[in-house]
């Protein structure tokens, strides 16, 4: 199967998690930055990224506490660092539990990674801010 063909079954099956972070990434809802999902990189399909920075969000599921998977993920890691891509990882709980903190760690990096960091205005407002 094309690389294309299969980022758009796994857009098709995406998760909850997926469902919910493509909410607040889509459309350059997120501070003006453009994401890709289930963007083909090499053999791996990353679940969100931004090329501009070169940042992949990785949402994940209980299966990515496994041993197996998790000697996986290292693997990846360093692969997808030899291209210059950082990875932040989120488990799905984290999505719904801790939501500013998964927002905030997202901007954060983004920012850090910007060639022209945004101006402080432009930060997700907290729902206590608006």
């Amino acid at each position: 199967m094309a690389d294309t063909q299969r980022a758009r079954q796994f857009r098709k099956d995406e998760t909850w998690a997926e469902k919910l972070m493509w909410r607040w990434l889509r459309n350059r809802r997120f501070s003006s930055y453009k994401f890709r999902r289930q963007h083909p990189t090499g053999i791996y399909y990353l679940d969100f990224f931004c090329e501009e920075v070169r940042l992949n969000v990785e949402v994940d599921g209980g299966h990515h506490g496994h041993p197996d998977q998790r000697q996986h993920d290292l693997e990846r890691e360093k692969y997808l660092l030899s291209l210059g891509i950082t990875t932040l990882r989120f488990w799905n709980a984290n999505l719904r539990r801790n939501e500013r903190v998964v927002r905030d760690a997202i901007f954060n990096e983004l920012q850090a990674r910007a060639p022209h960091p945004l101006p402080k205005y432009t930060e997700p407002q907290r729902p206590d801010e608006s």
